[in-house]
């Protein structure tokens, strides 16, 4: 499969999480959700190492470690966010704010990673950017 296909995957199970994230905040505090889901999270995907062959964590290099660990510190505080925006706002008007991280991504990508943008990301960003907008104030 191409990464356009693991894209569209991830966008569904995204989309899926959202809803599904809205009905599991409802009764409960969004930070206890947030350590629920992430404990499932963690199950699941150290059960995917563990039943693959993988590389050993001996091999992984101290730059490697430590922009995952940054990584992971970043998820954590961005499902902390939005579980707390679910809790409070409607998953038709959260989801689409929480994917102006594709926008943010873009230009984090053009300052720190030295990536080539053209018209198509400027149009592209634009585009992502108004129609979160709409979909928040609808």
């Amino acid at each position: 499969m191409t990464w356009f296909i693991w894209a569209l995957l991830s966008a569904f199970f995204a989309g899926l999480t959202a809803i599904l994230a809205k009905i599991g905040v409802e009764n409960v505090n969004s930070n206890l959700a947030t350590a629920i889901r992430t404990v499932v999270i963690l199950i699941f995907a150290w059960s995917i190492v563990l039943f693959t062959k993988t590389q050993p964590l001996s091999t992984i290099g101290r730059r490697t470690w430590i922009f995952l660990l940054l990584s992971g510190f970043a998820t954590g505080l961005s499902w902390l966010c939005y579980f707390r925006a679910l809790q409070l706002g409607e998953a038709s008007q959260v989801a689409p704010v929480d994917k102006l991280s594709v926008v943010i991504a873009v230009i984090l990508a053009a300052i720190f990673l030295h990536e080539h943008m053209t018209w198509h990301h400027y149009l592209g960003g634009t585009l992502i950017f108004t129609g979160a907008v709409v979909l928040a104030y609808a």
